[in-house]
Parts: structure tokens; C-alpha cells; sequence
């Protein structure tokens, strides 16, 4: 699996953060205005980009971001780790976006995180493993992460809807004092603002010995980026720092995009941090 942001996407995304113009940051670059344009536009230059001006004006770390130039990708992870976690990916209109289905494996109740595009991949496989489907946790009210959710909660009526967002959606509304058990495993939640007004990371421990804990983030990180700030890029990299990157490194990081990564590898690569 690809980064879920090309280079010319991390470029977009943090001269918007920093407020930088096109013409200045093509000029720290090396490049023509026009060159930055395709450059973020298809993520790839034949012109040899000067990171070490570049990075410093778009507050980014310039050697990660070269690194990410030349290919950097997360290891891959093996899930078999993780009994039970299941990462589902649905697509419309070219936008996949990934949720996740975790169980006990003794009690077998279930929870899922966030519901993607299409609910009925969900329930086939709570179907198919004979689970108690007992929660769904929102990490954000984008639609892409919840756009299964009447379908669940149909099939579920009594289903416990955990999720930071206001008004009339929330069935339990996340507190940071709330932890849930699903069996023998551990669910806590972290606020973490900015890309979603209402975002919010939940942690899973007690896997076995072998296993780190897992966050389940969204779009507030991304393998070697982050989600768009909206208006609130200083509050959305604070909450980065604060709630995740402050995580053991080898704690699992389950974006809502891209391939997984761990917190170590996100502290070493990716250049906004």
C-alpha cells in the first residue's frame, strides 16, 4: 500500500499550515511556480528540489521530508498479532477510507471503529465469526467514517454509539475518564482535535504479550503526514504531539487512510513532527 499523501500533497498541506505562498515556496524549492503546481498536484518533479530551504519555510523537518521523497514507507504489519483486529476498507468515488473490527476472542463481544463508505462488509464478518457486535466507536463525523452507520445501527438497535461529537448523535458521549472492556481487551479514548472539530483516538490494550497497544486515530495522523487542518492546523498537530506521538513507540497506529504505521516510525519519518 502507498502513503495515503504524496510528497506534492505534504508540500500542499504545510504551506497552508505556515501560510506560504506558491511563488515563495517554489523559489525555496528550485522550481518555476508552474513546476510547485504539478509537483502537488501529481506528487512527482524531474527537477531536483532543495529540501533544506523548503523544509525550514513550511515548517516541516527536511531530511524526513526528502525521505519521503525517496520512497519512505511504514514496514508492513502483521495483524496476526492483533487477535482479533480486522482493518475493513471500503471505496466510493475513489476515496477508500479504512474501519476497524476488534473482538474478544473467548466472549467474542465486538466493537467497531468508525463504519467507512458501506456497513455490509462489517456485518458479514460479525455474521460469519458469530460475534456480539456490543459498540461502534466514531473517531469523527466526516462521512466517509460514518457513512455506515444507520446500517449498523439498524442491525443493531441496541448497539452503544460512542462519539465526541455534539448534539442529537451521540447515544454515549465519550468522557476522558471512560474505560470500556470488551472482554479482556481495554478501550480508552483521547481527545484529538483539529482536523475534525470532534475527533477523537481510541486505545486498545491487552492484547497478549506480544502485542502493543493500538490507536485508532482516523485522519489525525497519517503514515508520513496528517489530516487537513480546516482552519485549525496549530490546534491539530499540538493534539498529534500530545495525544499519540507521547504513545509507547511501538503502539500500532490505524489510520483511517494509508497503510499502518507505529509511533516510532512516525517520530523517525514523517516531517511534520
Amino acid at each position: 500500500m502507498n502513503l495515503e499523501d504524496h510528497l506534492g500533497d505534504i508540500i500542499r498541506k504545510a504551506r497552508s499550515m505556515a501560510g506560504v505562498a506558491p511563488a515563495a515556496a517554489a523559489s525555496a524549492a528550485g522550481l518555476t511556480e508552474a513546476e510547485l503546481t504539478a509537483l502537488e498536484t501529481s506528487g512527482t518533479t524531474v527537477k531536483k528540489i532543495n529540501f533544506t530551504a523548503l523544509g525550514p519555510l513550511l515548517g516541516l523537518n527536511a531530511a524526513k521530508l526528502e525521505g519521503i521523497a525517496k520512497g519512505w514507507l511504514p514496514e508492513k504489519k502483521d495483524l496476526g498479532l492483533w487477535r482479533e483486529l480486522h482493518q475493513i476498507t471500503t471505496t466510493e468515488d475513489g476515496c477508500a477510507v479504512h474501519c476497524y473490527l476488534v473482538w474478544d476472542e473467548v466472549t467474542r463481544e465486538a466493537a467497531v471503529f468508525d463504519t467507512g463508505w458501506d456497513a455490509a462488509p462489517i456485518l458479514k464478518m460479525v455474521e460469519e465469526n458469530q460475534l456480539q457486535l456490543k459498540h461502534v466507536f466514531i473517531t469523527h463525523t466526516h462521512p466517509d467514517h460514518m457513512a455506515g452507520l444507520a446500517k449498523i445501527r439498524e442491525a443493531f438497535p441496541k448497539i452503544h454509539l460512542h462519539t465526541d461529537a455534539k448534539g442529537s448523535l451521540p447515544q454515549h458521549k465519550n468522557r476522558r475518564n471512560d474505560c470500556l472492556h470488551l472482554g479482556s481487551l481495554r478501550i480508552t479514548n483521547r481527545e484529538t482535535p483539529g482536523h475534525a472539530e470532534d475527533g477523537v483516538t481510541y486505545l486498545v490494550g491487552n492484547w497478549s504479550e506480544d502485542a502493543a497497544h493500538v490507536a485508532i486515530v482516523g485522519d489525525t495522523i497519517l503514515a508520513g503526514s496528517m489530516g487537513g487542518g480546516n482552519g485549525a492546523w496549530d490546534l491539530a498537530r499540538e493534539k498529534v504531539r500530545e495525544q499519540i506521538l507521547t504513545l509507547p513507540a511501538d503502539t500500532l497506529i490505524c489510520s483511517g487512510h494509508g497503510p499502518l504505521t507505529t509511533v516510532g516510525e512516525e517520530k523517525a519519518h514523517n516531517p511534520f513532527f
